[in-house]
């Protein structure tokens, strides 16, 4: 077996190309085997491949040092409607102690027009060795004291949350900073120190609240910003996140949740899966609906002990991550929050659906005196304006969230008298 760990790499690539999941498995390490099977793995590479089609090319591997003597290897992959990294850890016998799929570098990225205003920019660190994460802190032009907003991202993301050449929270942090909002966004502890999500014992909790509370406490010591006035906006899981960090930070002084799900996870990714099998009935699209299913049986079992193996259950998340994530409902916590709620939702989110999720929240919060609710019905879960229905392929096309969700968000943040009350959206763009 190769030992060179970019060698090691590119032998796993030409394994994903060649659909042969069973031998890739064979390079995991024995703690990567137990918590990602080969059903796991093909189940994560055909999703992928639906987004962005099939691979064209792959790029030479990029190393860099890794935890416990490993070394990662990322390897770009060039698809047919847009890119791919596929990302491994290998020690030095030539195994596999980590393995996934990341968005591409998104390299192609312009501000959007709403965002090109002045504004400064700073690297930051956020929480405790050895588990710290580096983030940027954009602040508007004057002196202030501004209000802010941390942003909390679904998923192991970059701080952009990029996806294919699209930066969303770059877009929502130039565009607010425009508007007189500093932004503080990290990248995710799940994709600086991915094999933590694989560790027995590892929450949701674990996972947002002690960055996001970094963040909110470095915030409100900056001098630039007004202490009593830090939000936190969370998008996708990240929004559903949004309710826990605020109910254990006092401080926050709001929640903003975008496309927010309400619905338990394992229904919803099934849920999901049979609506990119209507789009594209491919010939994998049977079986990966059967795994994903019987993944998402095992995962919502009543039975799920902390002991349930790993490779049973949906993303390669531990039996600790389920189980606390069932204990948790972002309705009712958000609920008990003595603290203004900003509800933003597409009405074209296929992931997070207006049928599905939105009513959760309509009802769940319908007595919170202190929230709003604004739907778009032209946007899409990555928070995009478009038309018909949305596809994965939508998110390797350039864009950028549409400028009515930087008004959302600016005009809940910082309210500013309308220039002429008789000017009105234009039809169909949001209500």
């Amino acid at each position: 077996m190769a030992t060179d760990p970019t060698a090691v790499a590119e032998s796993a690539v030409a394994l994903l190309r060649a659909q042969r999941f069973d031998d890739l498995e064979r390079m995991f390490a024995p703690r990567l085997r137990a918590v990602v099977s080969a059903q796991t793995v093909a189940v994560a590479w055909t999703g992928e491949l639906a987004r962005v089609g099939e691979v064209r090319e792959t790029a030479a591997g990029v190393t860099e040092p890794s935890p416990e003597g490993l070394v990662r290897v990322r390897i770009p992959l060039t698809c047919a409607r847009g890119g791919l990294t596929a990302v491994f850890a290998v020690d030095a016998t030539g195994a596999l102690h980590g393995f996934r799929l990341a968005p591409a570098a998104g390299d192609d990225w312009t501000p959007p027009p709403y965002g090109r205003g002045k504004h400064t920019e700073h690297e930051v660190t956020l929480g405790e060795a050895p588990r710290a994460v580096p983030g940027t802190l954009t602040l508007p032009r004057g002196r202030g004291p501004h209000p802010a907003v941390v942003l909390l991202a679904s998923g192991p993301t970059d701080r952009d949350a990029t996806t294919g050449p699209n930066k969303p929270f770059k877009d929502l942090a130039h565009g607010l900073a425009t508007r007189g909002i500093a932004v503080l966004r990290f990248d995710k502890l799940t994709l600086v120190h991915g094999e933590v999500a694989a560790e027995p014992g590892f929450t949701m909790t674990e996972e947002y609240l002690p960055h996001a509370i970094s963040a909110v406490h470095h915030l409100r010591h900056h001098p630039a910003v007004d202490p009593a006035r830090v939000f936190v906006a969370g998008h996708s899981g990240g929004g559903k996140a949004a309710p826990r960090v605020a109910a254990a930070e006092p401080a926050v002084a709001g929640v903003a949740i975008l496309a927010g799900d309400t619905v338990p996870l394992p229904r919803a990714a099934v849920r999901v899966a049979r609506y990119l099998a209507e789009l594209d009935p491919g010939e994998n699209a049977t079986a990966t609906i059967e795994t994903l299913s019987a993944q998402a049986a095992a995962t919502a079992n009543p039975a799920l002990s902390p002991h349930t193996p790993t490779t049973d259950l949906l993303f390669g998340w531990p039996a600790s991550y389920w189980l606390d994530l069932r204990a948790y409902d972002p309705v009712a916590t958000a609920a008990t929050l003595n603290r203004p709620i900003l509800i933003v939702q597409g009405g074209r989110d296929y992931q997070v659906t207006v049928t599905d999720d939105l009513p959760r929240w309509q009802t769940g919060l319908a007595q919170h005196p202190g929230t709003t609710f604004r739907i778009h019905d032209a946007l899409d879960h990555m928070l995009f304006f478009g038309t018909g229905p949305s596809t994965p392929a939508d998110y390797q096309r350039p864009h950028h969230v549409d400028e009515s969700v930087i008004t959302d968000i600016a005009d809940w943040i910082a309210p500013t008298p309308r220039r002429n009350p008789l000017i009105r959206l234009l039809p169909g763009r949001s209500r």
